[in-house]
């Protein structure tokens, strides 16, 4: 049975302080649902994170990495030393990675492929821009990054990826997206890993939702059958409106 994962992606948020309260105000919460919680805070608090967080059921995660060993890449991060501080798991791929850093799909291969070789779980982003949508390429850009970034893997590579829809049109356009355009094309996703590796594989996948996940529309997304969570953004820097997410399985 695929898990059900709900991951919170802060993003450039929270300092030292602001995070130490973040993370005591998330110790609080009850937790009602069988779903992974997940949290990636900057670089700079992974590890004050995981020393705060060990005793609970909150995993600490990353929101990038590089996909050398080391070497001159000045304020880049390995996968060695996120491993050093106890962090097992990163988000690749992300929306914003891909626009405003200009990662590439060749770039993320390789990224990925630095992740699994240390034993990393990937939380794998991909997702079309409005333009794409508009013009009903949608299916296409997203078959494309898939294929670019993860075909290249044996079928028991993704007993350690998670990967996450991001429609970047429903982020901060006015546009939004319904649950039932979620599972649309997370069942289309299904279908592309099934054509390359079969329906066990594709079935063991989880697969989430990363397009303004917010406590008044998670039940409803997380009820579609192809939607296994969600990759959360602003709603995570909230303790509460987080913790609606996560148990509204």
């Amino acid at each position: 049975m695929r898990k059900h994962i709900v991951a919170g992606n802060w993003k450039m948020n929270n300092g030292l302080i602001q995070t130490e309260t973040l993370i005591a105000e998330l110790k609080k919460q009850e937790k009602t649902s069988d779903a992974e919680v997940m949290i990636a805070p900057t670089f700079t608090n992974l590890w004050h994170a995981f020393q705060s967080t060990r005793q609970y059921d909150i995993e600490v995660v990353a929101q990038n990495m590089h996909f050398a060993e080391n070497g001159a890449y000045t304020g880049e991060v390995n996968a060695d030393m996120l491993k050093s501080i106890g962090v097992k798991t990163v988000i690749l791929g992300h929306s914003e990675r891909r626009a405003y850093f200009n990662e590439t799909d060749e770039a993320l291969a390789k990224k990925v492929d630095a992740a699994l070789a240390n034993d990393m779980r990937v939380i794998f982003c991909f997702g079309e821009e409005l333009s794409d949508r508009k013009a009903g390429n949608e299916e296409s850009v997203v078959e494309s990054q898939i294929k670019n970034a993860l075909f290249h893997l044996e079928a028991e590579a993704f007993k350690h990826i998670v990967l996450a829809y991001e429609p970047v049109w429903a982020i901060g356009t006015g546009e939004t997206a319904t649950p039932d355009q979620a599972q649309d094309m997370h069942a289309f996703i299904r279908k592309t890993l099934a054509e390359k590796y079969g329906n066990d594989v594709a079935e063991s996948v989880s697969i989430l939702y990363g397009g303004s996940v917010k406590p008044n529309n998670a039940k409803e997304i997380f009820s579609k059958p192809d939607v296994d969570g969600g990759l959360i953004g602003g709603a995570s820097l909230k303790a509460e409106d987080f913790f609606a997410i996560v148990n509204a399985f």
